[in-house]
């Protein structure tokens, strides 16, 4: 497999998952994701307010000295491979505090809960009809 061949493989695998899921769980998934988000938000600025300061990540590239592959030709001309230390960079992601202003805070947890309030009920009909569309998969 050549290398371009592996990385659309690698692509298309959240496709090829997304496409496992029956026909209700795809339908109730379409229909329910701005929940699921005001819902993770809102757990996530809770989160924030309880213990006083938000989490951020930052991407760092940093050094490492690993062991890299060159190649010699010997009095034959054969390529040889051998193996010398040398730095190489990787990213790394830290996560760090930030500070956060309570009272901002306190009204995007309220605008979130009651934008989620507004989402549940749409949301619970969507489950509903998608459950009625495909009653074969009730159990």
């Amino acid at each position: 497999m050549t290398r371009n061949t592996a990385l659309a493989a690698v692509a298309t695998l959240p496709l090829m998952v997304a496409a496992c899921g029956t026909p209700q769980e795809r339908c109730i998934s379409q229909n329910t994701g701005e929940y699921r988000t005001v819902s993770r938000l809102l757990a996530e600025v809770e989160g924030n307010l309880a213990r006083g300061y938000a989490w951020e990540e930052r991407q760092v590239v940093r050094d490492r000295l690993t062991q890299c592959r060159t190649y010699v030709r010997d009095s034959k001309g054969r390529a040889i491979a051998t193996y010398e230390p040398c730095w190489r960079d990787y990213v790394d992601v830290e996560r760090y505090r930030v500070p956060i202003d309570p009272a901002a805070e306190q009204r995007k947890r309220d605008n979130l809960a009651a934008r989620k309030a507004a989402l549940g009920a749409r949301a619970a009909s969507a489950v509903q009809a998608c459950r009625a569309a495909f009653p074969e998969e009730q159990g």
